[in-house]
């Protein structure tokens, strides 16, 4: 599979130079015109076009291929049912190619030149924030699907994944609960792993456990013999994994090969669900725990049909997961928001999704109002040796999504993140 070399900028320095380098290749002609075109684009004939960008080569694609696949069968499912407003929906589906800069430049092309509606877009925190201001800029919507580090809030980006409340912090809490207090935390080298990891330590301080030590490699990074003896000598009792990517097959089959397995020491990962567990393949990954808020085997009326529709659609062998159902229900609400305003302008489609609840393969999801984020049952599974995942445990209801840990007494640092933006 191609790799693609990650910039050895700091990450704010890179962040703020690639916002810089989207405004000044931002000519006058670019942007969005008084009349509010690009807030109502998308809608031409007898069809409204719509954006899908993701990574579909490079090292992320074995994670994004899986999520374009969702959200191109929740648009043919909303053709079926009558389209919106009484088109069918059109995709135009761009590779973001697992490059930071090129999600910011093919974002900015569906929005000005195809003139999409809107678009479903990104895995990666980088390439989310690459976007960001390309979206914000053009006043143009984008909708993310994928669990982040939460700390942001868009009025231009609806978040369908979870954020870290839902996510991160609730199996931190499970794993303390366990008696695993030694955490020896690893991640890719970017945005999401080292905020999370930044959340984990101040939640671990706080809750009596520990951080033995904290390691970063590069997207597509495929060589941990270093890391694996880090981790031995450390002897944590879990290995809170952030890799994204490829780089998970790697690591998990070189940690199999040293003699480490889930009866040793627990590794609970964040990122790996059913697509990159047959990647790796079940009789590596079975034993291993893992934090989403779905899986392909959640027991709901809903995800009977989400499953069959994909395994119809895509072929028997393939695998639903959480970012795929979150990408499914992206278009879904998106389409019902459409519909419920009566059109694709961005300022209505942002009144019409107040509130707005849907019943999801993972069950009852709810548009939170304020930050456009949704409310999210948390589940805990444990892969099997077939690479499915059962849930070992769950929240009793869905979780109200709290971007800034304003809610939690330890989190003052990250809520004051708030008031920057």
């Amino acid at each position: 599979m191609a790799k693609f070399s990650v910039p050895r900028l700091p990450l704010l320095a890179l962040v703020a130079a690639l916002s810089l380098a989207v405004a000044a290749c931002s000519s006058s002609s670019d942007k969005p015109s008084s009349s509010g075109a690009a807030s109502t684009g998308g809608s031409s004939g007898g069809t409204i076009k719509v954006g899908i960008l993701h990574s579909l080569s490079g090292t992320m694609a074995v994670s994004e291929v899986s999520v374009k696949d969702a959200e191109l069968l929740a648009i043919d499912e909303v053709n079926a049912a009558g389209g919106v407003l009484g088109k069918k929906i059109e995709p135009v589906i761009e590779d973001g190619a697992s490059d930071w800069p090129t999600f910011a430049e093919k974002a900015k092309k569906l929005i000005q030149r195809d003139k999409v509606a809107v678009t479903f877009c990104c895995w990666t925190s980088a390439s989310r924030k690459a976007v960001l201001p390309v979206f914000e800029a053009n006043k143009a919507l984008a909708w993310y699907p994928v669990q982040y580090e939460g700390l942001e809030s868009s009025p231009y980006i609806y978040y369908m994944g979870a954020t870290t409340n839902q996510q991160i912090v609730p199996s931190v809490e499970y794993l303390l609960k366990e008696n695993k207090t030694k955490f020896f935390l690893l991640g890719s080298d970017y945005v999401f792993p080292r905020t999370a990891n930044k959340i984990i330590k101040a939640q671990l301080a706080a809750s009596g456990g520990q951080t033995l030590a904290e390691e970063y490699a590069p997207l597509g990074h495929t060589d941990f013999t270093t890391v694996i003896s880090k981790i031995k000598a450390a002897n944590p009792d879990v290995i809170y994994n952030t890799l994204n990517g490829d780089s998970n097959v790697a690591f998990f089959k070189q940690l199999k090969d040293a003699g480490i397995g889930p009866e040793k020491i627990t590794t609970m990962s964040v990122s790996v669900a059913e697509e990159e567990s047959r990647a790796i393949g079940g009789s590596v990954m079975a034993g291993h725990l893992v934090a989403w808020n779905y899986y392909q085997t959640t027991n709901t009326p809903e995800n009977t049909k989400f499953v069959q529709a994909y395994k119809a659609k895509f072929g028997a062998d393939r695998v639903t997961s959480d970012p795929a159902e979150a990408a499914y229900i992206a278009v879904k609400l998106w389409a019902m928001a459409a519909n419920k305003a009566g059109s694709v302008d961005v300022a209505k489609i942002r009144e019409a999704t107040k509130g707005l609840e849907f019943m999801a393969p993972e069950g009852l999801v709810k548009i939170n109002a304020e930050n456009q984020h949704i409310s999210k049952t948390v589940r805990i599974g444990k892969i099997r040796p077939d690479g499915l995942i059962e849930e070992v445990w769950s929240t009793s209801k869905p979780v109200e999504p709290d971007p800034y840990l304003e809610t939690y007494s330890w989190g003052g640092e990250f809520a004051k993140e708030k008031k920057k933006q």
